[in-house]
């Protein structure tokens, strides 16, 4: 799979288990186990898109600006001074 769509899959399955609120309230040990796993995910796969990266890009995944990659990915222009983490 492409690093960047494996990339964008992953930032949205994080942005899936932060918005289920249910689960966290369930078993929070599960989903902050969750939590941590794709989050570790995103780290490997940002390691392995090295220097070439888009200078934005790396720039949003460097400082956590996950919901700003994911904007970027898509195809959006981030808003100047959003704050999306």
């Amino acid at each position: 799979m492409d690093l960047l769509v494996e990339l964008e899959a992953s930032l949205q399955e994080r942005r899936r288990v932060i918005a289920d609120h249910d689960w966290r309230d369930r078993d929070p040990a599960a989903h902050l186990d969750a939590l941590r796993g794709v989050s570790e995910k995103i780290a490997s796969i940002s390691a392995g898109l090295g220097p070439a990266a888009a200078p934005k890009l790396r720039h949003f995944l460097d400082n956590c600006s996950y919901d700003k990659a994911l904007t970027l990915l898509a195809g959006e222009v981030p808003a100047a001074g959003a704050c999306g983490r």
